[in-house]
């Protein structure tokens, strides 16, 4: 595959901190690896900026990996008339499903029908959905009986099911993406560097001016100038804005209201098929999916007001019974607590408008503020629209920074790995290879989870994943699968890291510990 060679050693954390010293000083510098960081800084090297995006965890480690793993225009919206939101989530998740079809596919989607009213109600409003998705839509929705209703979802409670409504949407593993986000960006010579923390936003004649970040793993401080620095912290948005003001300056507005959804994952029997299934009226207004991924079964989301975005958000007890009381009249038989394999929270990055209005009423469109001191933050938006965040903050960033005048080409542009020919979600690129040169690593890590030794060390050498929670929550999905089977196997993973990384005994100790404590916390 093109491009494959070359990943292991430019992703290396060595090869980008001496890349950063070869940039600086920077264009763009970004604080914050989820979607919309990690998307500004591929928009502004794909123009030919010299950019660098810091993230104090791991990339995705906030909100970026705890999606409902659609892309997707979003049905609540065009219910709630926001037609602009909806026609630009469509386009885009046609450009996700060209530009990385080995990570986005589509996902046909089921409404059942229980009511007289609502067949006529859901189907005006879902060729309204097709309608807005114009030339880059999926297939059309179409109206089903009660017999192809069941087919395709044969676990519906069959009692006054009259039938259904299906339409396509865009389904993805958000990390996944993201990583090959990153990989695309580092063939684009931009710096990815995840575990530094951007410590002080720096300022000169009163102006931002650069940033000082300390690496996690030395300890040594990374100080940076640039013409723009750019603030993608999501839900820690606020908190970054402080980095950049003196104690004698407090914030006097917060730009970020936070809300967490949560998730569970079920076993693949309660939804076999390819085919998710939408609850469109819930009691706290919004819509709950229950869709197959990666042989199991996501079901979400809730909608908590937060009075903060906690570094590791869990989901609520109560969120779990709601869940499950929710999908409950919609799967046969019903799910308990007891079924559940793992369960995980996100907290979105909603804009701050009026204080008093529900976060579910609150907009998903996205805006770029200007602080006093010349930061640019992107606030809002949603994971789907990742790329027009990043190219509506790169033309900001070129009018604040004087830069030169420069089209973005992402929308054109395939991600890292779209000439994959995958055989499943777990096929990487990179670990087939792997594989071949060395059978032994085609070892499963556990008899429950679908991955292997080589796709840790295709992590650590491909991926900059460095401790064993970036391998099993983020670039495998062994966490959100099954959380128990994830922390049997961290042993076998921190031994495989230690290898590739150099680390000693104490470290894959401290390591086994610290992610199974985690682990304990997704079960349910």
């Amino acid at each position: 595959m093109k491009h494959l060679d070359l990943i292991p050693k430019q992703t290396s954390r060595a090869n980008q901190i001496e890349r950063l010293a070869e940039l600086e000083p920077l264009d763009i510098a970004v604080i914050g690896g989820g979607a919309t960081g990690v998307g500004i800084v591929l928009d502004a090297a794909a123009r030919g900026f010299k950019a660098a995006v810091f993230e104090r965890d791991d990339f995705g480690h906030g909100t970026s990996s705890r999606s409902t793993k659609l892309v997707h225009g979003g049905v609540r919206y065009l219910e709630q008339g926001n037609v602009s939101l909806v026609r630009e989530a469509l386009h885009e998740r046609g450009l996700l499903l060209k530009n990385a079809p080995h990570v986005v596919h589509p996902l046909p989607t089921i409404v059942p029908l229980y009511q007289w009213w609502e067949g006529p109600y859901y189907a005006a409003g879902m060729k309204a959905y097709d309608l807005l998705a114009g030339k880059l839509g999926i297939e059309r929705s179409r109206w089903l009986s009660r017999e192809q209703t069941l087919e395709l979802a044969p676990t519906l409670p069959k009692q006054k099911l009259r039938g259904g409504v299906r339409y396509f949407d865009g389904q993805f593993d958000d990390t996944r993406l993201l990583i090959h986000l990153v990989q695309t960006a580092v063939l684009h010579d931009a710096v990815c560097l995840n575990h530094a923390e951007v410590r002080e936003v720096t300022r000169q004649q009163g102006r931002a001016c650069g940033l000082v970040a300390e690496d996690k793993e030395t300890g040594a401080e990374l100080r940076v100038d640039a013409r723009v620095v750019i603030n993608a912290a999501g839900p820690f948005c606020d908190d970054v804005r402080r980095l950049e003001t003196t104690p004698d300056e407090p914030l006097k507005t917060r730009w970020i209201a936070a809300s967490q959804g949560a998730h569970i994952v079920l076993p693949q029997r309660f939804l076999p098929g390819e085919s998710a299934i939408i609850v469109p009226r819930t009691p706290d207004g919004r819509v709950v999916f229950a869709i197959p991924w990666l042989g199991r079964v996501l079901v979400g989301t809730t909608d908590i007001p937060l009075d903060h975005a906690p570094r590791e958000p869990l989901a609520m007890p109560a969120e779990i019974d709601y869940l499950l009381e929710t999908v409950a009249g919609y799967l046969d038989p019903a799910p308990t607590r007891a079924d559940v394999l793992a369960c995980f929270a996100g907290v979105r990055p909603l804009v701050q408008a009026d204080p008093d209005a529900a976060t579910s009423k609150l907009s998903r469109e996205h805006e770029i503020r200007t602080s006093p001191h010349g930061m640019l933050s992107v606030i809002g938006g949603k994971w789907t629209t990742y790329r027009r965040m990043a190219e509506d903050a790169v033309d900001h960033a070129i009018d604040a920074g004087g830069l030169p005048s420069r089209a973005s080409p992402t929308a054109e542009l395939p991600i890292f790995g779209a000439e994959h020919q995958a055989e499943s979600p777990f096929d990487w690129p990179g670990v087939r290879q792997l594989q071949a040169e060395s059978p032994e690593l085609a070892e499963p890590l556990s008899p429950n989870l679908p991955y292997t030794a080589a796709h840790v060390v295709w992590a650590a050498r491909g991926e900059q994943a460095r401790t064993v929670e970036d391998v099993l929550s983020r670039r495998a999905r062994a966490l959100l699968l099954d959380a128990q089977a994830a922390a049997d196997c961290a042993p076998r993973v921190a031994q495989l890291l230690a290898a590739e990384l150099g680390r000693d005994e104490p470290w894959q100790t401290n390591q086994v510990t610290a992610f199974r404590e985690l682990a304990e916390k997704h079960r349910c």
